[in-house]
């Protein structure tokens, strides 16, 4: 009788072995197809330059639902060491795929990517996909912006046409300046295309070029904006991460009874100059990021699901794809015509019958004044890199100022 009881035991005790032993293979299996993703951010939400990816991380849990779980580390710096360990957290917990959206995580996140080889790495906005070394799990990509800078420069250039013909300034008041964080290619290049959209329909403007030496920072950027409309600057238009230059314009107009007009960057700016704000332009990351994350839970290489334009693991587009967008278009002060204008010009880009870069100007290398460039001979933005490569102001009609 004891050993009938110890028998049964025994074989009670080995189902309920077996049964832990096949719930925790089937949970490890079930786990492992689960997508663990992690996002790398510079800041938080307070800024729309984060908003703008918060989107599309938002948009990926709402598209994969229960295939992914998301992880995302904000406010981590530049330096090597918060954004090393953001990174070694995210793989301790599984993490398959990390997005960084900041420039100055590449080194770092290009570091990691080597130390991860079972990991895939997207690198927003940088540059290092074709250096040495050339890992196949690290990526880069970016929206081709200099398209939509373009748009808002002749947005911007049609209501300063219109200022000019009802005699509210003189032709030679055709002044625009603009709010750049550094002397970065991103930003020449930016400020370069919206200005030649500018002078597409004035071509007597000239441009007035601050920077502001931070990404985002309102108390520096409003005053950087009036100190640029306090120089008779009519339109101000920026590349930096607060909706102060928006704010001083609105004031400006509003209190002051200045004829000043904002154009604003990823984000429309209505809310807080709802006078004076033309329209913005910003990156649509969505795209990009859920290509990315349906690639590896389908076991394929990124770029033959993003279909990149380059040779290696790196990725643009414009117009073309909805990569970009034009926003907060405020039709209660757009000159007349705007918006057909709008729409033949997008229509241009997506055809690839458009070239930003091209015209009777010189442009000066400011990090090297022996490098110089005929725009007589088109400049080909993003021609081999998604990373903005125009890096020379304009002689003569562009001024940077200290």
């Amino acid at each position: 009788m004891k050993n009938k009881y110890a028998l049964t035991t025994l074989t009670v005790i080995f189902g309920v072995a077996v049964m832990f032993l096949f719930t925790k293979v089937f949970s490890a299996d079930e786990d492992s197809k689960i997508l663990k993703i992690g996002f790398v951010y510079n800041a938080d939400r307070a800024t729309a330059y984060t908003i703008n990816f918060f989107r599309a991380q938002t948009e990926l849990e709402d598209a994969f639902g229960d295939r992914v779980q998301v992880f995302a580390k904000y406010n981590v710096g530049e330096s090597g060491g918060p954004c090393e360990k953001a990174i070694e957290d995210l793989a301790e917990e599984g993490c398959r795929l990390i997005f960084a959206v900041s420039y100055g995580h590449g080194e770092t996140v290009k570091k990691k990517a080597a130390k991860y080889p079972e990991i895939q790495f997207c690198h927003a906005t940088g540059d290092l996909a074709d250096q040495e070394p050339v890992l196949p799990n690290y990526h880069t990509f970016m929206g081709t912006i200099h398209e939509g800078r373009y748009v808002c420069g002749i947005i911007a250039g049609m209501k300063l046409a219109e200022l000019i013909s009802k005699g509210k300034i003189k032709r030679s008041q055709a002044k625009v300046g603009y709010v750049g964080a550094f002397s970065y290619a991103e930003v020449i290049s930016g400020y370069t295309a919206f200005f030649l959209g500018v002078r597409s329909i004035v071509p007597e403007a000239e441009m007035f070029v601050r920077y502001t030496n931070t990404w985002s920072n309102h108390v520096i950027e409003k005053k950087t904006a009036e100190e640029l409309i306090n120089e008779g600057c009519v339109i101000i238009s920026q590349h930096s991460d607060t909706a102060g230059p928006a704010i001083a314009c609105e004031e400006a107009s509003v209190k002051r009874g200045k004829t000043v007009f904002h154009v604003g960057y990823n984000q429309s700016m209505t809310d807080v100059a709802p006078t004076t704000s033309l329209v913005s332009s910003r990156i649509d990351w969505n795209p990009y990021i859920l290509d990315a994350a349906k690639a590896v839970l389908s076991g394929k290489s990124i770029e033959k699901v993003v279909k990149s334009p380059y040779k290696n693991n790196d990725a643009a587009a414009g117009f073309d794809r909805g990569w970009i967008e034009i926003v907060g278009l405020n039709r209660h002060i757009l000159a007349p015509g705007t918006e057909e204008a709008l729409e033949k010009t997008v229509r241009l880009f997506k055809g690839g019958n458009i070239t930003v870069f091209q015209g009777n100007y010189l442009g000066v290398n400011p990090f090297d004044e022996n490098d110089v460039w005929d725009l007589r001979k088109p400049f080909i933005e993003c021609e081999k890199r998604s990373a903005p490569g125009f890096c020379y102001v304009l002689k003569d009609v562009i001024t940077v100022e200290q």
